[in-house]
This record gives structure tokens, sequence and C-alpha cells, in this order.
């Protein structure tokens, strides 16, 4: 990447700095919040000169560009199986197996997808802003399952980032709650922070940052219920604090939801069962991120990727139709879940 871009204003009209940037389609130049951080940080000048995003260009005006270095990385490469659902020149989506971290940070300095998509992608990737990162689009919480995204050049990284700021990608959840929603369906907008009790938590609170999630109930069992929940924002825990909110805790989630909890709802000669199930075969969440849908930022090329239930889930779902089925409810998981209901 060169460090530096000149540039002269030709154009007789007059234009903003911000919007004529933008509107040159410089590859080094991503997005428009990139843009708006280098301005601001006295990194683009005009005649020499630090200026604000709105100055307005006259013919002749010189820009300079300094483009900051890439941040070094300290990380490498590990051999770890990947289950890559989709790949182009731009972006991957993969499969992420519960357990696993996406990111290298203190007390996990491998073992990550990071170290995983480098052994697989190498200098495919995006190099990123933020060390220990490449390619990184968003996450997911490292016991949630399912599909994540990632991008194999800055340009592409930062539109995805910002298609997800402006909701433009449509993620689907597939959780199994303690209890049975009611409504069966509805919408949880709160604001969530972090707790001041536990600083592993996060909680609702009357300010932070703003979340809305949206869930549908799609079969029912005594005690349990599976819904598919879909994210308008995506905060951090956001949907296992708001099924907790609403007393509808994740299954297996032993930060928002607890064992004793599980217990207390149910009748004493199904407690046993619960605990084999949660510390023989659910060791985590019952939330999987069943489905990305977008439109490709480059190729504007229509893109729904779905990922299988994997087996610890298969299996909660056949203890629950095998302890706790309802007569009444005689929908077919399979056809519940089949892909055809939601293309």
């Amino acid at each position: 990447m060169k460090n530096k871009i000149k540039l002269i204003y030709e154009p007789e009209e007059p234009l903003r700095l911000d919007k004529y940037l933008v509107e040159m389609n410089i590859q080094e130049l991503y997005s428009r919040s990139f843009i708006e951080r280098l301005i601001d940080s006295d990194s683009i000048l005009v005649n020499s000169i630090p200026i604000k995003k709105s100055y307005l260009l006259k013919p002749g005006d010189e820009i300079m560009i300094k483009l900051p270095e890439p941040e070094p990385q300290d990380i490498f490469a590990q051999d770890i199986p990947l289950d890559v659902v989709y790949e182009d020149e731009d972006l991957a989506i993969i499969n992420k197996a519960a357990g696993m971290i996406v990111h290298p940070g203190f007390g996990n300095p491998d073992g990550t997808l990071v170290n995983a998509i480098l052994h697989r992608f190498g200098s495919q990737l995006s190099v990123g802003r933020e060390l220990n990162r490449p390619g990184i689009v968003h996450r997911l919480d490292r016991g949630t399952s399912g599909l994540i995204m990632i991008a194999k050049n800055d340009a592409t990284q930062a539109k995805l980032q910002d298609m997800f700021a402006m909701r433009q990608i449509t993620k689907t959840y597939l959780a199994i709650t303690t209890g049975v929603p009611e409504p069966e369906t509805g919408c949880v907008e709160t604001y969530i922070a972090r707790s001041t009790k536990n600083p592993r938590m996060m909680c609702i609170a009357d300010e932070g940052r703003y979340a809305i999630t949206h869930y549908e109930t799609l079969k029912t069992w005594h005690y349990f219920a599976l819904l598919k929940v879909n994210l308008e924002t995506g905060r951090m825990h956001q949907i296992r604090v708001h099924l907790a909110h609403l007393n509808y805790p994740v299954l297996g989630d032993l930060l928002y939801n607890t064992r004793r909890y599980v217990h207390s709802i149910l009748p004493q000669n199904m407690k046993r069962k619960a605990t084999e199930l949660l510390t023989t075969h659910l060791l985590r969440q019952a939330l999987h991120a069943w489905q990305l849908s977008f439109i490709h930022p480059n190729s504007g090329k229509e893109i729904s990727v779905y990922a299988p239930l994997p087996e610890d889930l298969k299996y909660t779902l056949d203890w629950l139709h095998q302890y706790f089925d309802i007569d009444t409810d005689t929908r077919d998981l399979n056809m519940i879940l089949s892909e055809e209901n939601y293309n």
C-alpha cells in the first residue's frame, strides 16, 4: 500500500472534501468513516494545511493523503480444521465450532479462528485496523456455533462492516430456551451495558448501546422451546441477555441461566435427566448462528448461506422430543428447519 496519495482538484464547481474523496472511489480510501478518521487526525491536508471534512474544494487545490501503516501482527498461523461453507475472491463464510474463540486475547494467545484462517487464507486476508484481527468482520461468542464472515481485503471488510451497521445483512440464529415464550413472537428493544456486578456479563440498562432482537417460536415442548432469532443490532451477548430478560434464558448458558433455574421449572423426576444433559451432552449455550443473507458488496449477487445444526444441539432436540414432547405440537423439525422455507 502506498503511504501517500496526492490529488489535484480540477472541477470548476466547489465540492466538499469528504464527498469528493468518496466519489473518487480510491481503493486505499475504502470507506467514508475511514476518510473521516484520516481528516480528523490531520492525515489529509489541503494546500499543506489541516482542514475540516466540510471544506469546499476549489480548482487547483492540492490534496495530500497520508495513509497509516498497518498495525503489526504478533499472531501466527495454525493448522486448525475449518468448515468453509462459502468462498469467493473477496470474502469467506465459515461454520464456526462451539468452543472456538474468534481472535487472540488475554489468556487465549492461540487456537482461535484468526490463527486458523491465517493458515487457510494467509496473505489473502484483509489487514484490518485492529491488532490481531485480520479478516474479522463480526464476532460470535465462544460458546455459540455457526456462521461467521471474514474479509479478504480491506475494502470488502469496510463495506461489510458498514452493511452490518446499516442492518443490510440478515443474521438468523436458532436458540433453545428454558421456558416457552409468551407471546410466541415478539421484539425486544433495550439498552445493553456491561454489568457492574460481574464484568463478564452484560445487562439491561437505562443507557448504553441500543439493541433490538426479534424472535419467533418454531416449536415447543413442555418447559422448553426452539426459537428463530433475528438481530437488528449486534451487541455483545445480545440474544442471551434479551432472552434472559424475558425470563426465557438460553438452555446451557451458565452465565445468564443456571442449572438451579432449569431445575426450578421441571418436575422432580426430570431434574436428574436435565443435570445429565447439561453435564454430559450440552456443555455450552444452545445458540447457533444458522443463516446469513446479504447482497454481495462487490458483485451485487444475492447470497444466502445456512449452517446445519451441530451434533450437541441435535442431541438436545432429540432429548426434548423423548422426554418433553407435546402431543398437540406435531410440527416436524426437519420441515421447520428446511432451507426452502426461508429462501
